[in-house]
């Protein structure tokens, strides 16, 4: 597949350009902070907070960062969105040309997306976009539901009210998204927004973290679960289960539901993939 042209425009050291795709990156120190003070947040990303998603999004707001990161959140959103696809080539000097910058940055770009799994080095063909095989992806999902099942279990028991009408609202967004073959690469992102709804009371920063980086790499496969299984009409059920049984804080049954709801899709997912590869 030829190396496909990335969004142009220049990026400056410091600040990117408005509507540039990314993350705002996260630390332990900001999800602290993010939780400790909440309430105070403005909306920022789908007429939500910030702290409700936990993967990269096109309008999230805008860091002072370094030219490295700004092109490797550029990178990260388009791998996430499915813009680049698995074993995509991504050629430095095309990149360096399409945001007017040296190779040095796409370089450092390169390690941090290596080292967060999104991409491999091949000896022979440069940076790919990483391909996972389908036990892998099973398994990403498995280390969600393990950590997810966590943060659940912290937070329910601190759940304000500002954010169980939050995650209904996410829940609501992500029906009305689900039913429209337009709505296809918003699934991901309002799909993690829910779960990330309803762990805002979890003090449990490193776990975030942790999370958002599990979801960077798996959320390309949620969008195809959801989109090439029947899996969307039971995420629908399973998340109006989890919001009615967080907001009566019932804790073991909403993890329960949870552990089975995370689990039950990456093995949908691994037997899809299985069966669409071996036909091929």
């Amino acid at each position: 597949m030829p190396p496909r042209a990335v969004t142009a425009g220049r990026l400056t050291s410091g600040t990117r350009a408005a509507g540039a795709l990314g993350p705002t990156p996260t630390t332990a120190g900001s999800e602290a902070s993010a939780t400790s003070s909440r309430h105070c947040l403005k909306p920022s990303i789908d007429g939500f907070p910030s702290r409700y998603y936990t993967v990269g999004v096109a309008n999230a707001p805008i860091p002072r960062q370094s030219l490295a990161s700004a092109v490797a959140d550029k990178l990260r959103d388009k791998i996430i969105l499915g813009e680049l696809q698995e074993g995509e080539q991504l050629r430095q000097d095309m990149i360096a040309a399409e945001f007017q910058v040296s190779r040095i940055p796409v370089r450092e770009a390169f390690r941090e997306l290596l080292a967060e799994g999104l991409i491999d080095i091949n000896p022979n063909r440069g940076a790919v976009v990483s391909v996972l095989a389908p036990a892998e992806i099973e398994e990403l999902f498995q280390i969600r539901a393990v950590l997810e099942c966590e943060m659940l279990r912290a937070s329910i028991p601190h759940l304000a009210e500002a954010d169980l009408a939050a995650a209904a609202a996410i829940q609501q967004r992500f029906r009305l998204e689900l039913v429209s073959s337009d709505g296809v690469s918003a699934w991901g992102r309002l799909n993690s927004q829910f779960h990330a709804a309803l762990y805002a009371g979890a003090p449990l920063p490193q776990f975030k973290a942790i999370l958002r980086t599990v979801n960077n790499n798996g959320e390309r496969y949620t969008r195809l679960q959801l989109f090439l299984t029947r899996g969307r009409e039971r995420a629908i059920e399973e998340h109006q289960r989890l919001l009615e049984l967080s907001r009566q804080r019932l804790i073991e049954p909403a993890c329960a539901l949870l552990d089975q709801h995370v689990r039950h899709a990456g093995r949908s997912l691994r037997e899809l993939l299985e069966a669409r590869r071996g036909a091929r």
